[in-house]
């Protein structure tokens, strides 16, 4: 997520990170707003909401507003945020790859190594704390992104495109066809429910009722199995794979260093994703508010020429305020959290299992869905005051530095005044 630079030492060439006077301030306030989105719409899984049945739901006080504030999700924030995350992801990699290959050091070595550790810290994140980890998947696609360094900018958008498109004719095909790629991931999971004592009957309270981390570990053992069992469904490998070369694309030709000169392309996008995305979106909503009612490859279209677009108009909307009041602070603000990407998406999770879990606070499968989308607004600004409170002392996020250490096989100075 970082972008780095080589220097000398002791007459070799070494990656170190990139100095914060060095920084885009751009990328990390848009990566702040990626983890803001994010965190929206994590949080009804953490809130235990999204595993309720239709009766439950409807007996929250809240509900008639549970209903308008899932509309809302489905059109504003669903698949957008994991979009905006998934391109700078390949910006970052794309930076990694070309600035280590151009200053001679081993840029591939490097980046491979980057990505071992980040597979290894969303293994543990999916384990040990929700199964919804995206990074593991991010590692293990983000590998392939060697086998594209050397492909002519056309010929990159071209594979981003197919990967996008794959995933709609996948759908069609299993869909007319009754074959479904993950029945054996759903007969592995249920295995593993029938093991632990997990049913259709609790599994929406298990967690919340969990008193133990023993029996919220098993919910996560059978959780990493489900999530496998999305990705697959979701055919989310080609997706994230796709916005990974976008994003490498962007980052080649450096366009967020160089706004001014696509302000009128900026322009162009802000118009067609916001006009056309969001009333797609809105269709896309009703698609899955209607249990997908022309069946998951028409859903898989509504998706695909929904989010992206509205991905797309988010993103160029940013950059062009961006370009227009450089001078707000709202961009330092926002450019807190999204320095501590990693610290912060971890930190998301760990606190809804301490406020939603039966370990925790075990607010969980008892909470409306305005409530928990409040709760996540309050998550996110309480991650801003400590990521501006963290930097004010420290160069990078605790796991930041950790991550980066490991890449580069030496430690780099955490503390401002530090000199090594």
């Amino acid at each position: 997520m970082g972008r780095e630079i080589v220097s000398k030492e002791n007459g070799r060439h070494a990656g170190a990170p990139v100095e914060g006077k060095q920084r885009h301030i751009i990328l990390d306030a848009l990566r702040g707003f990626a983890l803001l989105g994010i965190c929206l719409a994590n949080y009804p899984e953490f809130s235990l909401y999204s595993f309720l049945e239709a009766e439950p739901r409807e007996m929250f006080p809240t509900a008639t507003i549970d209903y308008v504030v899932q509309w809302c999700l489905y059109i504003l924030i669903d698949g957008k945020f994991y979009t905006i995350f998934s391109l700078l992801f390949g910006i970052g990699f794309s930076i990694i790859l070309e600035n280590n290959r151009k200053r001679g050091a081993n840029g591939t070595l490097i980046f491979y190594r980057r990505m071992f550790l980040l597979f290894l810290i969303g293994l543990l994140h999916l384990l040990l704390i929700w199964s919804g980890d995206i990074l593991m998947l991010y590692a293990l696609v983000g590998m392939t992104l060697p086998l594209f360094l050397r492909c002519k900018d056309r010929t990159l958008l071209i594979w981003a495109l197919v990967f996008l498109g794959l995933p709609v004719i996948i759908d069609y095909v299993c869909q007319f066809t009754g074959v479904y790629l993950s029945s054996n991931l759903v007969e592995w999971q249920w295995l593993l429910c029938d093991r632990f004592g997990i049913t259709q009957e609790n599994f929406a309270y298990w967690l919340r009722d969990a008193r133990s981390y023993g029996d919220m570990h098993n919910f996560l053992l059978m959780g990493a199995v489900e999530r496998m069992q999305e990705f697959v469904d979701g055919n989310r490998y080609f997706k994230v794979l796709g916005l990974f070369l976008i994003g490498f694309w962007l980052g080649r030709h450096r366009v967020f260093a160089r706004l001014e000169e696509f302000r009128k392309i900026l322009k162009t996008v802000c118009i067609a994703g916001l006009c056309l995305g969001l009333p797609l979106s809105a269709i896309y909503a009703w698609s899955a508010m209607q249990g997908k009612p022309f069946g998951f490859g028409t859903h898989s279209l509504f998706y695909f020429i929904s989010v992206y677009l509205t991905s797309f108009g988010y993103i160029s909307t940013f950059c062009l305020l961006y370009l227009h009041h450089k001078e707000w602070q709202w961009w330092k603000v926002m450019s807190y959290p999204g320095r501590m990407a990693l610290t912060n998406y971890i930190g998301q999770s760990a606190i809804g299992v301490m406020i939603f879990y039966g370990v925790g606070l075990g607010l969980g499968a008892d909470t409306g869905l305005v409530y928990g989308e409040i709760i996540a607004f309050a998550v996110f600004f309480l991650e801003i005051a400590f990521s501006a409170a963290w930097l004010r002392f420290y160069r990078f996020g605790p796991l930041e530095w950790f991550w980066r250490c490991l890449t580069y096989l030496r430690l780099f100075p955490l503390r401002k005044q530090e000199r090594l």
